[in-house]
């Protein structure tokens, strides 16, 4: 299935209220789109198919969950050695997301810690793959953005 085809002014629209609210049901979000709830659950499914969406989940408070500093780590380390930092990473519960960059630093961590100490023991886990440079997070003003297709008349720069 061709994504473009999914993602009509319909599918954009459905697209745009699954990603404010996942819960929403069939029914509520042909309401929204003018389509019945069959059409709603068919078109969620080609979406699905076709990968534009690739699951749904619970957004958990971290704070609530005693994790309330959130920090990222950035790594300055040889590409060489990328795969076995990745492999370390997935096995440490407090790395929520692991990207590898360009740049100076070839790895940045996103973590979520119970304290300033527990935050040391994470960055020494992984400072043994190069040196590290530690961010605390002291407000995120935006999280969660609702993400609209690219336009395809849009021009590359």
């Amino acid at each position: 299935m061709q994504v473009e085809k999914c993602l009509d002014e319909v599918g954009r629209k459905i697209l745009r209220a699954l990603q404010e609210d996942a819960r929403i049901s069939y029914s509520e979000l042909g309401r929204k789109v003018g389509l019945s709830s069959p059409a709603i659950a068919e078109r969620i499914r080609r979406m699905e198919n076709a990968g534009i969406i690739k699951g749904y989940k619970a957004v958990v408070s971290y704070e609530k969950l005693g994790f309330p500093i959130t920090a990222f780590i950035r790594i300055a380390i040889p590409a060489s050695r990328i795969h076995e930092a990745d492999q370390i990473a997935e096995r440490i519960p407090e790395v929520l997301e692991c990207h590898h960059v360009t740049g100076t630093d070839g790895i940045i961590l996103k973590v979520v810690v119970s304290s300033v100490g527990h935050l040391e023991e994470v960055v020494n886990q992984m400072g043994f793959y190069g040196q590290t440079t530690t961010s605390v997070v002291l407000s995120s003003p935006i999280t969660g953005r609702v993400v609209e297709p690219a336009s395809s008349d849009r021009e590359d720069d």
